[in-house]
């Protein structure tokens, strides 16, 4: 690679640089200038000042930049002004830049940004390829209106160039430009990516983007990019040292008006702690991140059921909801000033939501890289902004990980006056079934998902305290499931609820409920009709007659037991030597005293006069000529199997 070229020094003095877009060098045009004051831009970030001018000196580049560094607009920019530049118009299905980028949100994002640039060109059109729609209309648009600029998912992209090749032009392509890159290739795409790339001409430019550099994304720099400049930008975080007063700089992956903090706390307490710091927050615009889409199907309707929670809005969203309601949910809670989104990872990456104050890890990512990209989802460009993980207190050591990744945290003090809120929950599933069925789902997934942790010799989950995790999420009764029947997992903390059959809670949704009474009528009168058949007693077989044994299978058993009676009697021997035990108890013990104990009445005056030296002597002596007894029996045995052999 060529040297690197840091931003370093810009990114400390502010999130916004001395440089002004109409003064940059090569000069923009003033098509773009004026869009760009239009949109309220004026002044470079450190990554568009260091990316646009390589891009638009044919040079490629492999930028590594802070999340929220507007790493968007640092390649949207050269893009428009590369296609500008172009002599003469393009013609309809000739492809002329291609943007990658691994989600639907994300390229649905970066389209919307760049149409107002785009609108500049004259004779160019765009097009978003994202999954979600029927392929076959998808090719019928391609074909018949082509498009000068693609932006979309690598699979859909993939489906397009495999299935419709002849259609679409791509021998005059100008750029390239993969965002996300890490992700791209995390999310499985890597096939597809290569493939785009062997449809595309070698002579082009290529802007790689990324928050976070893996082994993966060199590898595909070195394969997708000619002699790239790497562009690196990174923050500076202020670091409180444990003696009060006293700030360090430190280097930090996240944006610099970010303020991180983490929060321990007991399983039991969590969810109480989380509603409580909601509370707080109110009148904010809050994302809360969980680890999967059955955890926030179920708190997205268990916290607006709370008392102190009522009449906030809270809106869920996560990938297993369908394209059109996960796009109604993102602009609905982009359209607020204050409010909750509970939500999964696909939410951490890429979106620019405005004004976003707080985020809340209420679970830590299975993927530490995502950590960052979470909290970048605020204190977005010059903005400021909160986020806040909480932890489990076995889960400690993740601070100091994250710190060692560039990523500092401050502790926040876990308040122990909060309203304990598992009763609500409870009784929320006491009274809906719906409630009860969605806890036990988010409890199971829960536990799955924390056996896929990356570090997992943080989050071991061996270690769960399955009984405490059971009262943060307010269930009526510990699942069933193999984790928990089959490992000794701690079962302390939970309170069960006594005088409660669960098979009896009805849902609050007359429909529904009248549909599972259906389904159990149903299933009676089916078992009534074919009763299952008593299961038989397996027949006791009869014991096999036993083999007898060999020769040399039995002088091996005796020769076992003698050695096993050997070891023992030596070890008898050892403790007399040390005079643990006196030469009565181990004549006992060695079977070599008088069965009735008379051995050992004698005289004791008789015992004292004994030298230590004479009791060892005929100890040994004794074991030795057991030793030799014993030695002679096999002898003897070995001589007559030997004879029966020969009958």
């Amino acid at each position: 690679m060529a040297p690197s070229t840091p931003a370093a020094a810009a990114a400390a003095r502010g999130a916004l640089t001395d440089q002004n877009f109409s003064e940059m060098n090569p000069a923009l045009s003033a098509e773009v200038v004026e869009a760009l004051h239009r949109g309220g831009f004026r002044r470079c970030t450190p990554v568009q000042a260091a990316t646009i001018p390589h891009l638009l000196s044919h040079k490629d580049v492999a930028v590594d930049a802070a999340t929220g560094s507007g790493k968007t607009l640092a390649f949207i920019i050269p893009v428009v002004e590369i296609l500008r530049r172009r002599s003469s118009r393009p013609k309809s299905h000739e492809v002329l830049a291609v943007i990658v980028s691994p989600t639907r949100e994300l390229s649905s994002q970066i389209y919307n940004v760049a149409q107002p640039f785009i609108a500049t060109l004259k004779g160019v059109s765009s097009m978003l390829l994202v999954g979600g729609l029927d392929i076959k209309a998808e090719l019928k648009r391609v074909e018949e209106e082509g498009a000068n600029i693609l932006v979309g998912t690598p699979g859909k992209l993939y489906d397009i160039m495999q299935r419709n090749d002849a259609s679409l032009d791509y021998k005059n392509l100008e750029i390239l430009i993969l965002d996300e890159a890490d992700r791209l290739l995390d999310m499985g795409f890597q096939k597809h990516v290569n493939f785009i790339l062997s449809k595309l001409p070698k002579l082009r430019r290529t802007g790689l983007f990324s928050a976070t550099q893996t082994k993966a994304v060199a590898d595909l720099s070195k394969a997708g990019l000619r002699n790239p400049i790497k562009v690196e930008v990174k923050t500076e975080a202020k670091l409180m040292s444990k003696d009060a007063g006293q700030q360090e700089l430190g280097p930090s992956k996240t944006p610099l008006g970010l303020r991180l903090e983490y929060m321990i706390c007991e399983a039991s307490k969590k969810s109480s702690q989380l509603v409580d710091f909601l509370v707080q927050n109110s009148g904010k615009k809050i994302m809360v991140y969980f680890a999967t889409c059955a955890c926030v199907d179920y708190w997205a309707v268990v916290l607006p059921l709370l008392n102190s929670l009522k009449g906030s809005p809270i809106i869920s969203y996560h990938g297993k909801m369908k394209q059109g309601p996960r796009e109604k949910a993102l602009a609905s809670f982009s359209a607020l000033s204050s409010g909750i989104l509970v939500c999964t990872d696909v939410a951490a990456r890429g979106l620019d939501i405005p004004s976003v104050d707080l985020i809340v890890q209420y679970d830590p990512p299975q993927d530490p890289n995502v950590f960052i990209h979470r909290a970048g989802r605020t204190a977005r460009y010059d903005q400021e902004g909160d986020a806040i993980v909480f932890l489990l207190p076995k889960e400690d050591t993740y601070v100091e990980f994250l710190k060692l990744r560039g990523v500092p945290l401050t502790e926040r003090e876990c308040p122990s006056n909060t309203e304990d809120v598992v009763p609500q929950i409870r009784s929320a599933a006491l009274e809906d079934r719906n409630v009860m069925e969605k806890g036990l789902r988010a409890f199971v997934s829960f536990i799955r998902a924390y056996k896929e942790h990356h570090c997992s010799y943080i989050f071991r989950w061996k270690d769960l305290e399955i009984g405490k995790l059971a009262m943060e999420y307010g269930l009526l009764q510990i699942p069933s499931m193999p984790e928990v029947k089959h490992h000794s997992l701690s079962l302390e903390g939970f309170i069960p609820v006594h005088d409660v059959d669960v098979t009896q809670i009805k849902y609050k949704d007359k429909a529904r409920e009248k549909q599972r009474k259906k389904a159990l009528k149903r299933k009676a009168e089916e078992e009534a009709e074919n009763p299952k058949p008593e299961k038989k007693r397996a027949r006791e077989k009869p014991e096999k007659p036993k083999r007898k044994k060999t020769g040399k299978q039995r002088q091996s058993v005796q020769t076992m037991e003698d050695l096993d009676e050997l070891a023992h009697e030596y070890r008898l021997l050892k403790k007399l030597k040390r005079g643990d035990i006196d030469e009565d108890e181990y004549e006992k013990l060695t079977g070599f005293g008088d069965s009735d104990g008379e051995a050992s009445g004698g005289n004791a005056s008789d015992l004292d006069e004994r030298k230590e030296s004479g009791n060892n002597s005929k100890a040994q002596k004794k074991l030795k000529q057991r030793g030799k007894s014993r030695g002679g029996s096999r002898k003897f045995e070995g001589k007559s199997n030997m004879k029966n052999k020969r009958r």
